[in-house]
């Protein structure tokens, strides 16, 4: 399949979240946020009330006087202010102590269950969010992919192309009716310019020079200019990456989340009323160790936190069975043990968006799901 990126220029996103779009026939939209890496959910949804949290993170615990309080044993990461915001106008329910099946520590082995919706790694050749895709009507385009490739969860048999912006200039609308008739007799490039002029103007003009180097906030207000249109993608996956802190972890995961805090903000200010539509879920391929290492960071654990955000969410409390971070109650004597299967989460959560049977589509989404007992009402009606 001939990129449509040949067209647009080269795409040069970088560390900026990469973003993916495909429609469904709904006015619910749903988003999916990838933290490659693992994240630490220690220090983003900080358990400040357990008394084991500060004497195993040292100097990396978050000070509850900063932090933002959420109940009498969670708090927020300081950078986290827009998240709280949403929080406290119950918008976002954060989740804690959730994990794939995957019990290892491989980057690449943790993302391929958590992207293909698998038990083990490699088993699965298509993404979970492929197979949303296909049981959701279909029509007209069915996905379209804001990223210079299309990760693994959205793979699969329903077509997804790619959209990327271009650090080139803006080109002007001359040049762009000269291509238009250079390809109008092509019978392979033509349907492709016409698809990629069309991803162009969804973008309602957002695609400016240098539009691959601007911040998070900026990507999450280019996106929100395709799921906000009346005839735009209904379901998005939004990349990001560096979570993987191995050291210096204090200032490096500060700026990560700022940058998250940033992309969800500009989502939601971008997608104006649609924004009552709109469901964001956040999560990791696994989380971290709780105590912290030699070199002022964490190392690779099991259970992390999730966070659903948007104004269909039916927000304002934490959930999560908590295990303790005392020595016995720990994973193997050095993770936050898994109390809640994120798959579970994932499956439940798109069932609710889109008025799916979780006892037919969880399967689906997720074969060999480890159960399908998550069935809290976590929307709005």
């Amino acid at each position: 399949m001939i990129d449509r990126r040949n067209f647009l220029g080269a795409a040069t996103l970088l560390s900026v979240p990469k973003i993916l779009f495909a429609q469904a026939n709904t006015d619910r939209r749903f988003v999916f946020i990838i933290q490659r890496g693992a994240a630490d959910g220690l220090n983003t949804l900080v358990p400040y009330a357990d008394p084991q949290y500060a004497k195993l993170r040292g100097a990396l615990a978050i000070d509850p006087a900063v932090g933002l309080k959420l109940d009498g044993m969670f708090a927020l990461h300081p950078s986290l202010k827009q998240m709280n915001d949403m929080f406290q106008r119950k918008e976002a329910t954060f989740f804690h102590a959730v994990a794939s099946p995957y019990r290892d520590r491989s980057h690449f082995d943790g993302q391929n269950v958590l992207e293909t919706g698998g038990i083990l790694p490699y088993v699965l050749k298509d993404g979970w969010m492929n197979r949303l895709m296909s049981v959701l009507p279909r029509h007209g385009k069915e996905a379209v992919a804001f990223s210079p490739a299309i990760p693994l969860a959205l793979q699969g048999s329903v077509e997804v192309t790619t959209f990327a912006p271009s650090n080139l200039p803006q080109a002007k609308e001359d040049l762009l009716l000269r291509v238009q008739q250079l390809y109008a007799s092509d019978k392979q490039l033509k349907p492709l310019w016409e698809s990629a002029l069309e991803a162009r103007g969804m973008a309602g003009g957002k695609m400016e020079a240098g539009v691959g180097k601007q911040d998070a906030s900026s990507v999450g207000r280019v996106a929100a200019g395709f799921l906000s249109r009346a005839d735009g993608p209904r379901v998005a996956m939004i990349e990001t990456s560096g979570w993987d802190t191995h050291s210096g972890q204090d200032k490096r995961l500060e700026r990560q989340l700022r940058g998250l805090d940033g992309l969800v903000s500009g989502l939601r200010d971008g997608m104006g009323s649609a924004w009552s539509q709109t469901v964001v879920l956040i999560a990791t391929e696994f989380g971290r160790t709780v105590a912290a290492n030699g070199t002022g960071g964490t190392d690779h654990g099991t259970a992390a936190a999730a966070m659903l955000l948007g104004g269909a969410v039916r927000g304002g409390s934490v959930i999560a069975d908590w295990p303790g971070l005392s020595p016995a109650n720990l994973l193997e004597g050095r993770d936050l043990k898994p109390t809640l299967a994120l798959d579970s989460l994932i499956a439940s959560i798109c069932c609710e968006t889109f008025g799916l049977e979780l006892d037919r589509v969880g399967s689906v989404l997720f074969p060999g799901i480890r159960n399908q007992t998550v069935k809290s009402q976590f929307l709005r009606a």
